[in-house]
């Protein structure tokens, strides 16, 4: 992906597109989050600032994204759950949006489209999973749910046999 500057000069090409993830409940606290860029909120202190501040910027809004300390955020709502995908300021939106939609439906199928604080919060380690899926060091691994899921998905043991996909039925029978 080529960018250009203002006075029409290009950026270098990279695969580093994602600067961040997260997701926040209903108040604003943290939930889960990972930053990619060191440069951009290099501390703890620095990245829950941000997320207050995006919060408050985006909890009442109708918009989809938000260009906020030089960062591109895409974000969706649901019950009491935000949902957020940070890109540089020159990054593609629809990029962006395509990786929200890949976390917030793997999120969503991960939680048999319950998708709630409480809920999320009981299946905390396959939804850190998820992110991983999608993204490793601000790069794009992944965009299709179900992909994400099959790798994300933790215990399939536990899953009764009618809930499995096809998929699921077929490895587990391979681990006998």
């Amino acid at each position: 992906m080529v960018h250009t500057t203002m006075e029409g000069s290009l950026f270098e090409p990279t695969l580093y597109i994602v600067k961040g993830m997260c997701i926040l409940d209903n108040d604003g606290n943290r939930i889960l989050a990972k930053y990619y860029d060191k440069d951009i909120l290099p501390t703890t202190k620095d990245q829950k600032a941000f997320e207050k501040n995006l919060f408050n910027k985006t909890h009442r809004a109708n918009a989809e994204i938000i260009m906020l300390e030089g960062l591109t955020c895409v974000y969706k709502s649901n019950v009491d759950l935000f949902f957020y995908v940070m890109g540089s300021s020159h990054e593609n939106e629809l990029i962006l949006q395509s990786v929200l939609n890949a976390l917030y439906e793997s999120v969503s199928i991960l939680l048999r489209r319950n998708v709630e604080k409480r809920v999320l919060m009981d299946n905390l380690d396959a939804v850190m999973l998820a992110f991983d899926e999608i993204c490793d060091g601000g790069v794009i691994l992944d965009s299709d749910p179900t992909s994400i899921v099959g790798r994300a998905a933790l215990r399939t043991e536990d899953v009764p046999l009618g809930e499995q996909t096809v998929a699921q039925i077929i490895f587990n029978s391979w681990d006998l």
